[in-house]
């Protein structure tokens, strides 16, 4: 018989993963009086200090280890950059409970996912793959989740308790993964063609031209508006957001595809963090890193930097 409290409300929850997407869980579900604990591996880094504030404030218990997080939860969440999906799996399978879930929120491809249950499973846990839908900090946990595996109709009213908008894609692996995977080829790839053609269009002086043009034959988007939002995005997280396009770019590679798109996707979003890194936009961290109103004035600093080489 399992030893997982029947209600989600008496669940103690485990995050791994603590940067942006953990630490909304994290307020979302300790609003609600949920225990949580969490590990993340930058909290011993230069990151240490926000990240252990943010804890202390939200009455969240940092443990040493993934496998230490597995040990005392009766949900894990898996809340980790794209290439770490395994690795994370495999380092929190051997303290994993018996019977406890383990819902795998990373932007991987369904081979990875895959991957990753064989781990958990083995163990003795639970497994379910998610595949988070859109961007989390509008929504927060109610962010749309699709969900997948043979765990995931047992979860699913469990997470909904939460206050998460959980629905079950599939009973099978891979299925919620490769829906999230094919549709990041459109929007990942839509930033990295916006922040291309609107700097190119800037260098030109023909920016303005470009701009009327797109609203005129899609009406329904303020480009102006969206180009901002997705320079921003991508200053700030173009470095998570490669490594999920090259997860991207293995799932087309899965489906027998040469992922010429995705894989294009991936090195401008991962150049534009290198340019964050090097402090183009500001200090990392700071209130006013990639928080510019007009996504011109990243534009400028981009090609300023391209022509000062």
């Amino acid at each position: 018989m399992s030893n997982i409290p029947t209600r989600a409300s008496d669940w103690h929850i485990g995050l791994i993963g603590y940067g942006e997407v953990g630490r909304i869980l994290a307020e979302d579900l300790r609003a609600q009086g949920i225990t949580v604990s969490a590990y993340d591996r930058k909290q011993e880094g230069r990151d240490a200090a926000s990240l252990q504030a943010h804890a202390h404030q939200h009455g969240v218990s940092l443990k040493g280890s993934h496998a230490e997080v597995a040990q005392v939860a009766d949900l894990v969440i898996s809340a980790v950059t794209a290439s770490q999906t395994v690795a994370v799996a495999q380092a929190a399978a051997p303290g994993i409970q018996p019977d406890a879930f383990f819902l795998d929120f990373n932007s991987a491809s369904p081979g990875a996912k895959q991957q990753a249950a064989a781990l958990i499973d083995a163990a003795g846990g639970r497994y379910v793959e998610g595949a988070v839908m859109t961007s989390v900090p509008p929504y927060r946990i109610k962010v749309p989740l699709l969900l997948g595996g043979q765990s995931a109709p047992l979860l699913q009213p469990q997470l909904q308790a939460l206050g998460f908008d959980a629905k079950v894609a599939s009973d099978k692996l891979g299925v919620a993964s490769a829906t999230k995977m094919c549709r990041s080829i459109m929007i990942k790839g839509l930033e990295a063609m916006v922040i291309e053609s609107f700097t190119a269009a800037r260098h030109y002086g023909v920016e303005d031209a470009v701009v009327a043009s797109l609203y005129e034959t899609f009406p329904g988007i303020d480009w102006e508006k969206q180009g901002s939002y997705f320079f921003q995005r991508v200053i700030e997280h173009g470095r998570r957001r490669s490594e999920e396009v090259r997860e991207v770019a293995q799932t087309v590679r899965e489906a027998g595809l040469e992922p010429w798109s995705a894989s294009g996707t991936a090195e401008r979003q991962a150049w534009v963090a290198d340019l964050a890194d090097a402090g183009l936009f500001g200090e990392k961290g700071s209130s006013s890193f990639a928080r510019s109103a007009d996504w011109r004035t990243e534009a400028d600093r981009i090609l300023q930097n391209q022509h000062t080489k």
